[in-house]
């Protein structure tokens, strides 16, 4: 629960911080001294929810490596690391990207992510930990989900909901913060009151909670399509196994901040914490691929 706070908390953190600014800057008076204009309203909404999003992805790749340790493999020193990059760069031909850099970070959970704000501009890394536990096969399958994620184009249309929804918060808080100060005017006129700036705050909390259930609901119909990715680079039962691999181990963990979303694995298991994860229960992802394999006996990409 306490990556879930600060998963949540973090999102809020950032709207908060745009209101604050708005306030200081004026353009919360600009945009109600003469009644509340909704179209300038909902331009600022739409930049100020957005920069943020994509100012965080065009520098996703930086804050891996600085954040996470990520080492990247320029020159590979041993069969392994020669094993890995051949292994993603055969991948990223077969999924008609661009070569991802490729990295390790240090890490007893086995985990991996990708991330990167082009196609063909990515960086897929792996754990330490995934690499210890896994045999090829397994790692080979998370490897292709990985990869998955970077064709299917999930940072940027991750990075453009969560820019829309942040809008919409930003708007409809602004909303009921016009309501309030519209109801506590005083005889004299007056203006944006206190109470009405709390009352957005409040509202924008609320709205928060409920667009980060909504993202993490994306995030997570999302990863069965890179299941299905990691299956056609990999095969089926490899990233079956992968996942099974990942359900027996008692370390799982999630990664933290924004690169939760696009790792192959969340360790969230308590019910109201399902609701603000970023992946499906392993069980379900795994019934998914079984039943694609026996079913029809076809895997399909997005």
């Amino acid at each position: 629960m306490k990556r879930v706070f600060l998963f949540v908390a973090t999102n809020i953190a950032v709207l908060a911080v745009i209101s604050v600014v708005m306030r200081l800057l004026g353009f919360d008076h600009y945009m109600t001294k003469n009644g509340l204009d909704y179209r300038a309203l909902a331009v600022f909404s739409l930049l100020w929810g957005s920069v943020g999003s994509f100012i965080s992805l065009a520098a996703s790749k930086w804050m891996a490596k600085k954040s996470m340790g990520v080492q990247i493999i320029d020159s590979p020193r041993t069969a392994d690391e020669q094993w890995l990059v051949e292994t993603v760069k055969r991948q990223a031909e077969a999924a008609g990207i661009g070569m991802p850099e490729v990295g390790v970070f240090q890490s007893s959970s086995p985990n991996a992510f990708a991330t990167g704000m082009k196609k063909n501009d990515a960086l897929v890394a792996v754990s330490t930990g995934l690499l210890q536990t896994m045999n090829k096969d397994e790692v080979e399958a998370v490897l292709g989900h990985e990869v998955a994620h970077v064709a299917n184009g999930d940072m940027v249309t991750m990075a453009l909901i969560q820019g829309v929804l942040n809008a919409f918060v930003i708007f409809f808080s602004r909303i009921i913060g016009y309501a309030i100060a519209a109801a506590s005017r005083d005889s004299r006129g007056g203006g944006y009151t206190m109470g009405s700036f709390i009352g957005t705050m409040i509202a924008q909390i609320v709205l928060g909670f409920v667009a980060a259930i909504i993202i993490n609901w994306f995030s997570r119909w999302r990863e069965f399509h890179a299941d299905q990715g990691g299956a056609k680079l990999a095969g089926n039962q490899k990233m079956i196994d992968a996942l099974k691999a990942l359900q027996r181990s008692s370390r799982t963990e999630p990664l933290e901040g924004e690169f939760a979303a696009f790792g192959i694995s969340s360790g969230s298991k308590a019910t109201l914490a399902k609701l603000f994860s970023t992946h499906p229960p392993l069980e379900d992802r795994i019934a998914a691929l079984e039943k694609a394999q026996y079913g029809d006996n076809t895997v399909v990409t997005r």
